[in-house]
């Protein structure tokens, strides 16, 4: 297995074997590098490289791995921006504290759920790609990959 054009290169594909591998190699990866700044710049292009991959072998476009990928960095920070303005516009608008623990605790409570939403489509893209079959033969993303690695 090459390395390298496993994770550094979106082009072609790969099969569920190697899909997997590459999944548990960065979910390795970003468990023992979590306290690095800025090492989700370099896993997150890692993570569409797989996936785009994977995506190619099942004859659909990479640009599908853009959606969880995208879910997974935007819902955290809507998350923190709906809970920061309901205190902030509660507070400027003068009121009681009852009130702006009130907006706080639901714009927690909706942050939760969309945190979750994001969760369920990421595992349910992580599971589609782990187990459909790649399309026979060749197709516009080049040669099948091989059976083994």
């Amino acid at each position: 297995m090459d390395w390298t054009k496993l994770f550094f290169s979106p082009d072609g594909r790969i099969g569920r074997q190697a899909y997997w591998i590459g999944w548990l190699v960065l979910i390795g990866a970003n468990t023992l590098l979590f306290w690095v700044p800025f090492r989700s710049l370099v896993t997150v292009y890692c993570w569409i490289c797989v996936c785009s991959k994977r995506f190619h072998d099942m004859g659909r476009s990479g640009w599908l791995s853009a959606i969880p990928v995208s879910l997974s960095i935007v819902m955290p920070i809507g998350a923190v921006i709906a809970v920061a303005g309901a205190a902030v516009a509660s507070s400027i608008s003068g009121a009681s504290d009852e009130t702006i623990v009130a907006a706080v605790l639901s714009a927690v409570a909706g942050s939760a759920l969309l945190l979750l939403g994001a969760l369920v489509i990421g595992i349910g893209f992580l599971i589609w790609q782990g187990v459909a079959l790649g399309e026979p033969g060749p197709n516009r993303y080049g040669p099948p990959p091989p059976t083994s690695l």
